[in-house]
């Protein structure tokens, strides 16, 4: 069998037109507001479209994007995907320079960017701007990703295809374009510090009061990895409410045109209810052994799996699960945890291996919930992977059809893991979402998750608003699934109307927990804050456009629901990205065509290390996918059953370019 190198180099070792990416991060409180800079020059005597398909965070709110060429800016606009698709063609098939940013359908922490037309000599600066919130940790840092890895996504048999993306990746040591990175934070709050997995130039502070602050990523960065930043605020996690003005060209009434309010809760339950809990539950572990999993990350998984699994109160019940092609489960049935089970569970444990092929999660999903419950243990579903999926909505949508027979707490594991799989896990499944890079900080994630676990449910959530006369309030985030001890809850509204008496407003959030009644309040002032942008106004808009997509894929995508027209009007109305729009941009300042054959190179991203690249099937959301490290494929290699899988579908051939149609996402 022939292997060539894939996606970086053509048959005659063609330069990718991507140079640098600068990264400006902004932090505010936490608020993250992230400016990326692609850099590109075409170095051929031919004119050419370059195709870069990256990661971004899955809860970012994409809200701006623009390409500057020569003096010229061209500013992106939000409109139908569709339509902007026909519109990028049209302008390519004329010679004009278009420029196309989209989500995919599938999976909302993947891009694809579109550069045509660049002519010989010609550089262009394309500018995408997000903003996101950050989560909080089990140590109280807030944690900012820099998603650098993209690895190729597995994509099962007979399960949903509404998109093809094709990853084109290669070993994060021949990635030809360089990283630069710099950070501002500023918060209320003095900053303690900023840690990262990557090496950082030190921090710099900008005021006697510590309350602002910068730090680079250290030159040389390797892409070896994702840019993890930790902040660390003094006395941070307090109750806080923002009000945001609206937008003075828009119409009042409208999301974009009246005032939004980010409530950020953390509730605090009486000492007296918390320590009273009995320790009880059935706790069912999901392990991914696929093929991807292998070295470091399945290892990283069995070490977090072997903390929980320690920790479980005697007189629960457990199973463990593990999944591939195929799927295990160590036990019939989920048996009561004592001495001689544990011992049973920790052998078999110990063995697991990344050996069972494919990435196919929603068949031990779908057996899970099939189990009959047992009484007065509640149902607690750990699950452990990668992410490497293609098909995320329908396991996210699954696991929430699910939600009220079970709480899900998911562990992204290794560099490159789906935000947008792991987070809705646990967003859909009332639970809370942990990412596992490595041995750093495992302990107290662990904990924290089994400590979350162990609390009961909160029932009976509502929200109460007490609002001047004249002011109404319009809910933007779907209904409060799940409230842990200490954790923030996100909350946006809308505002509409005026009022000429008071300017402060109360929201009560009420609950039950274990059968006593509780509540958390928070008075705030109705005046909008200074110098805030839109920022507020853009994450509100995410999240109802990320409800309304749910909503949607639940349905089926039925046209005649209308919901997907409403995601539509929303996005292009907030200039928010969204499944079923894009960004386009077209530059209409050139009078003359440019001329010549347009040859496509598609933009490396990387990926964690060298694997065999080979080719799969136009079904499979990579056809190029380089899912192998560079080990012997004898019959014991942990990838062996991947490989005959893939084998049986489609045979192995030498790939050393990818030249695929021009739309990245299926129409």
């Amino acid at each position: 069998m022939m292997v060539n190198r894939c996606g970086l180099f053509g048959a005659n070792e063609e330069p990718v037109p991507l140079k640098s990416v600068e990264v400006e991060l902004e932090v505010r409180d936490h608020v993250a507001t992230v400016v990326s800079t692609l850099n590109y020059q075409n170095q051929e005597d031919k004119p050419l479209e370059a195709v870069f398909v990256f990661p971004l965070p899955g809860d970012a709110a994409v809200c701006h994007f623009s390409a500057k060429v020569g003096q010229t800016e061209i500013v992106g606009e939000v409109k139908e995907k569709q339509e902007a698709r026909e519109e990028y063609d049209d302008a390519l098939s004329s010679g004009q320079q278009a420029f196309l940013l989209e989500e995919s359908e599938q999976s909302p922490d993947i891009f694809s960017l579109s550069v045509g037309t660049l002519p010989p000599g010609e550089s262009a600066s394309i500018r995408l701007e997000y903003v996101t919130e950050l989560a909080v940790q089990a140590d109280e840092g807030l944690r900012f990703l820099l998603p650098a890895v993209l690895n190729p996504r597995y994509q099962p048999q007979g399960s949903v295809r509404r998109v093809n993306v094709q990853v084109t990746s290669v070993p994060a040591s021949l990635v030809p374009y360089t990283l630069s990175f710099s950070a501002r934070v500023s918060s209320p709050r003095p900053v303690s510090k900023v840690e990262s997995s990557s090496p950082l130039d030190p921090l710099q502070y900008l005021n006697t009061e510590q309350t602002q602050a910068t730090v680079k990523l250290a030159a040389g960065h390797k892409f070896d990895r994702d840019v993890e930043l930790l902040i660390y605020y003094k006395d941070a996690h307090q109750p806080s409410a923002v009000v945001e003005a609206g937008r003075a060209s828009s119409q009042p009434g409208s999301l974009m045109g009246d005032p939004v309010v980010m409530l950020s809760l953390y509730p605090e339950f009486p000492q007296a209810v918390m320590s009273s809990m009995a320790s009880c539950g059935e706790f069912v572990f999901l392990l991914d052994r696929s093929g991807s999993m292998g070295g470091e990350r399945i290892k990283n998984a069995r070490d977090t799996l072997l903390l929980l699994l320690k920790s479980v109160p005697l007189g629960c019940y457990f199973n463990i699960y593990s999944f591939g092609s195929t799927f295990e489960h160590i036990f019939p049935k989920s048996e009561e945890y004592n001495q001689k089970t544990m011992e049973e569970a920790l052998k078999k444990v110990e063995k697991m291996e990344a050996d069972l092929g494919g990435t196919e999660i929603l068949k031990p999903l779908k057996h899970i919930y099939r189990q009959p419950s047992i009484p007065s243990q509640p149902r607690q579903v750990f699950v452990f992977t990668d992410g490497e999926v293609g098909n995320t909505k329908e396991v996210i949508n699954l696991v929430k059809q699910n939600s009220a027979s079970h709480r899900c707490f998911s562990f992204g594991i290794g560099e490159g893991a789906s935000s947008a799989l792991i987070n809705g896990l646990a967003k859909e499944g009332g639970g809370h979402a942990q990412f596992i890079t490595g041995t750093d900080r495992m302990q107290p994630k662990v904990m924290q998750s089994m400590r979350f676990a162990l609390q009961p449910s909160v029932v009976d959530v509502s929200v109460k608003w007490d609002l001047p006369s004249g002011v109404s309030v319009t809910a933007l985030s779907p209904p409060i699934a799940a409230l842990f001890q200490g954790q923030r809850s996100l909350v946006y509204a809308q505002f509409t109307g005026q009022s000429s008496e008071a300017s402060e407003g109360c929201v009560t959030v009420a609950y039950s927990l274990a059968g006593h009644p509780s509540q958390t309040q928070l008075h705030f002032s109705l005046k909008p804050a200074k110098d805030s942008g839109l920022t507020i106004h853009r994450l509100a808009a995410r999240t109802l456009i990320r409800s309304l997509e749910m909503e949607e894929s639940e349905r089926g995508g039925q046209e005649e629901a209308g919901g997907k027209k409403k995601v539509v009007e929303l996005s292009v109305q907030s200039g928010v990205s969204s499944a079923f729009t894009a960004f386009i941009a077209v530059n209409k300042s050139n009078s003359e065509a440019i001329q010549g054959p347009l040859v496509r190179r598609m933009v490396p991203a990387p990926r964690m290390m060298a694997r065999r690249c080979m080719a799969r099937p136009r079904s499979m959301m990579s056809p190029m996918s380089c899912d192998m490290a560079l080990q012997p494929l004898g019959s014991n290699s942990p990838m062996s059953g991947y490989m005959a899988q893939q084998q049986q579908m489609s045979p192995i051939r030498a790939v050393s370019y990818c030249n695929v149609p021009r739309s990245m996402m299926s129409k």
